[in-house]
C-alpha cells in the first residue's frame, strides 16, 4: 500500500496510508505553516479536501489510495471473458516487429506481456533505484528547492552518490533532510 507524508512547513506531521494522514491533518491543531502532503512513491505533492466528517473525507480520497474508501459493491458478471484489469492502448511498431509478434505463440498480446514481465524482472533493481531517485528529487524540489546546496544535492542524487547527497542535505531542516534521504534509499529496502 502506498504511503504519504504530510508536512506543516518544514515539520513532518504524519506518515502512513492516505486515510490515516488525512484524518491526522483533519484533527491536528491549526497552524499558520503551509500544509503539504506528498506521495512517498512519487514524491509529488497531492491535494486533499479535508472538509466534512471523517467518513466524508475518507470517501473523497483518490481511488488509487489503496484501501482509502469502502470497496465498491460487487457488480454482476456478464458473459464473456472476465475483466482482469486489461487496458487497451496504442503501440507503434515497425511492420517487421508486428510480424514477429504475431508469429509468437499466443499472438502479439501474449508476447508483449512476456517481454514486459521479463524486462521488469531483469531491470527491477534499476527501476526501483530510478523511482526512488525521482521521488526524492520531486519531494525536495517541491519543499526544499530554496534550501542551501539544493543544486549540489540534486547532482549527487542523479549521479547515484547517496553519501554525497546526504552530506549536501545535512544542514537542511531535520524532517525534510530525513525524508529526502529515506526516499532516496527506499529502493534498497524493497
Amino acid at each position: 500500500m502506498d504511503t504519504y507524508t504530510a508536512f506543516a512547513g518544514h515539520v513532518r506531521i504524519a506518515t502512513g496510508p492516505l486515510p490515516k494522514v488525512a484524518l491526522v491533518l483533519k484533527h491536528a491543531a491549526p497552524t499558520t505553516a503551509p500544509i503539504t502532503i506528498f506521495s512517498d512513491r512519487t514524491g509529488h505533492p497531492i491535494d486533499l479536501d479535508l472538509r466534512g466528517s471523517d467518513r466524508e473525507i475518507v470517501a473523497r480520497l483518490p481511488a488509487d489510495a489503496g484501501a482509502a474508501a469502502d470497496p465498491p459493491a460487487s457488480e454482476p458478471r456478464g458473459r464473456g471473458r472476465p475483466k482482469l484489469g486489461v487496458v487497451a492502448r496504442e503501440v507503434t511498431l515497425l511492420p517487421q516487429h508486428w510480424e514477429w509478434l504475431n508469429a509468437q505463440p499466443g499472438g502479439a498480446s501474449v508476447a508483449l506481456r512476456k517481454l514486459v514481465h521479463e524486462a521488469r524482472r531483469a531491470n527491477g533493481d534499476n527501476d526501483r533505484a530510478r523511482e526512488a531517485r525521482d521521488a526524492a528529487y520531486h519531494f525536495m524540489s517541491a519543499i526544499g528547492g530554496h534550501l542551501p546546496q539544493f543544486e549540489e544535492a540534486s547532482r549527487a542524487l542523479f549521479a547515484g552518490d547517496l553519501e554525497r547527497f546526504a552530506a549536501r542535505v545535512a544542514d537542511w531542516p531535520a524532517d525534510i533532510r530525513d525524508h529526502a534521504v529515506a526516499l532516496a534509499h527506499r529502493h534498497r529496502a524493497d
